[in-house]
């Protein structure tokens, strides 16, 4: 805006390139290794600073319009493809980069115009003053906070949240860039500095919205699966009272099957005795509970709900070979196996069916967990956007067991086939150090 050489310009456009650039990597999770990412950085701030910069020397005019605008596409463009983020997540980083960018050139411009009589040099010094600032900022104290919750933001941003924050950077954009408000005035500036100050504290209000939004909805799902751990602690006591009770009546029928060896022994009827025995023997071994798996936590889990699908009446046929060692949260496993289970019986008992079924398949192929369970379930099951709703919303337990299988970079897949419902989960093992 204060004009200057070709040189001037190229110093003034680097500042900005190195502002809106590092802004945006300090609070992005990129999709490449960081050393690739710099070089990329680098190399795509070079050109666009070349390019920028010889905008400025052959249609000074133009620039002066359209360059601050002109550059928020085209960085955003660049800075969303190099994230692994969301693009709602990459536009928001952006837009918050962008005003960064507008607040240090709004305080460089008017600080020079105001005190200095617009002095090209004045106007360098304090943006590269303010981009440091905004810099250290950033890095001390911004980054840390923002990568810790930017899951919560993954989460809860969508289009209207980037939509209204896009509205307050443009409206913060065209008060400090539209040519006829370029004028140096009080009002002007005073008129820029409040909507600038409106803009960011539009964008601080809705980061910190979002945030605590996203943190409500994770101890919400924590809640229910400790419910859901409850749940299981209170069916494992009701199977341990069971067993007490089991263990009492073998204890009083042992009585009378030490009288009856005794007289055996006595009798000398050796051949009856070993008869006895081997039945005896053969009736223990069938009252036995067999163990689903060789995983603690799952054979708990699928023994507790079959013992409830049994209750009410329910076939359940389970084949699940999950070895011991498998490096899966049990958490994790309680938030899948017992909302699959726990729906797959209520599918049956609300199908109003004589035969009711659940078949639980489990396996490890390679570096990956399948698991699949099939269930009667009724005619009129809706689906939205291949999830299914009940009629009060959403399914029970349905966002918990997506959620918990995006840990683990896997998948879910429900669907109705051949008139029962099919729920399939996919889980990633290879690099599962780094959750």
């Amino acid at each position: 805006m204060l004009g200057g050489s070709f040189w001037v310009a190229f110093l003034r456009n680097g500042l900005s390139v190195i502002l809106m650039l590092s802004f945006f990597l300090m609070l992005d999770r990129p999709r490449f290794p960081m050393k690739k990412t710099v070089c990329f950085y680098f190399l795509f701030g070079l050109v666009i600073l070349a390019v920028y910069s010889f905008w400025y020397l052959l249609a000074n005019e133009s620039f002066v319009k359209m360059a601050a605008l002109s550059f928020l596409p085209v960085s955003g463009i660049f800075c969303s493809l190099m994230s692994q983020e969301v693009i709602y997540l990459s536009l928001y980083k952006i837009a918050a980069s962008f005003y960064m960018f507008s607040v240090g050139t709004f305080v460089g411009v008017d600080v020079a115009r105001w005190w200095f009589g617009g002095n090209l040099w004045v106007d360098i010094l304090v943006r590269f003053l303010s981009y440091g600032i905004i810099l250290i900022v950033t890095w001390k104290k911004l980054r840390k906070q923002f990568l810790d919750n930017v899951d919560f933001l993954v989460e809860e941003m969508d289009l209207f949240s980037t939509f209204a924050l896009f509205i307050s950077v443009f409206l913060g954009a065209i008060m400090a860039y539209w040519p006829n408000l370029q004028g140096f005035s009080v009002f002007n500036m005073v008129r820029a500095f409040f909507v600038l100050a409106m803009a960011g504290f539009l964008q601080y209000t809705v980061l910190h919205l979002y945030i605590h939004l996203g943190m409500e909805h994770h101890y919400q799902t924590e809640k229910e699966l400790l419910e859901l751990n409850e749940q299981l602690i209170r069916s494992q006591l009701d199977i341990v009272g069971t067993s007490e009770k089991e263990a009492a009546r073998i204890r009083h029928d042992a009585r009378h099957h030490i009288l009856l060896i005794r007289d055996y022994v006595e009798k000398g009827d050796m051949k009856n005795l070993l008869g006895y025995l081997e039945e005896y023997g053969a009736d223990v071994e069938s009252r036995r509970a067999k163990p689903v798996c060789g995983h603690p936590v799952v054979n708990s889990i699928l023994s507790v709900y079959a013992r409830q699908a049994k209750e009410k009446q329910i076939d359940v046929n389970i084949d699940a070979g999950v070895p011991a060692d498998i490096p899966i949260r049990d958490i994790d496993w309680v938030a899948i196996l017992a909302n699959m289970f726990e729906n797959a019986i209520h599918g049956c008992v609300n199908s109003g069916k004589m035969q009711q079924e659940i078949d639980i398949y489990i396996a490890k192929r390679g570096s990956k967990i399948v698991i699949q369970c099939t269930n009667t379930c009724a005619d009129d099951i809706r689906f939205q956007k291949g999830i299914p709703k009940s009629r009060s919303g959403e399914g029970i337990g349905t966002a918990s067991i997506m959620k918990t299988a995006s840990r683990y970079n896997g998948g879910t897949d429900f669907a109705m086939e051949d008139g029962r419902f099919v729920t399939r989960i996919l889980l990633n093992l290879s690099g599962i150090n780094e959750l």
